[in-house]
């Protein structure tokens, strides 16, 4: 299966064979080096000082996970989280944020529990779930964020 890659320069969607994933890949329009760009279909890390270029430019619709390594029900959302990447590559960028390590960017959107799931569209939220909360009506959320 290729992997999909959003260029953090133009935002073009760029599939990488399997057989080329080892290689520094560049964007086919633009030409921009894709090594540590976000990946579509899988949870990408986060930190605060890559969260304005990763998630607020990013021009498909972000959903970000905002959990503590020493948190139960975000160790139970996670696999949750993964198989809707999956499910939803090359049209929403998955993202996870450790609150514990990465404070700013929790104290800016005022989480206050964990896991709590933000969703982002043209650079701004317009949704969030706070608890473990179900599969379906996390892709409810997104289902509504893709329209």
């Amino acid at each position: 299966m290729h992997t999909l890659i959003i260029c953090p320069g133009c935002g073009a969607k760029n599939r990488i064979p399997p057989d080329k994933r080892h290689l520094s890949p560049k964007c086919g329009r633009c030409g921009v080096s894709l090594a540590g760009a976000p990946i579509s279909g899988i949870v990408n890390s986060l930190t605060d000082a890559g969260f304005q270029q990763r998630v607020e430019r990013s021009p498909l619709p972000v959903l970000v996970d905002f959990y503590s390594p020493t948190c139960g029900p975000c160790h139970t959302i996670a696999p949750v989280v993964e198989t809707l990447a999956g499910l939803y590559a090359g049209r929403l960028l998955v993202f996870k944020l450790d609150t514990t390590s990465q404070q700013m960017s929790a104290a800016r959107f005022r989480i206050r529990g964990v896991p709590t799931l933000l969703f982002f569209k043209e650079g701004k939220m317009v949704d969030q779930l706070v608890g473990a909360v179900p599969r379906a009506e996390i892709e409810a959320r997104i289902n509504a964020l893709l329209q």
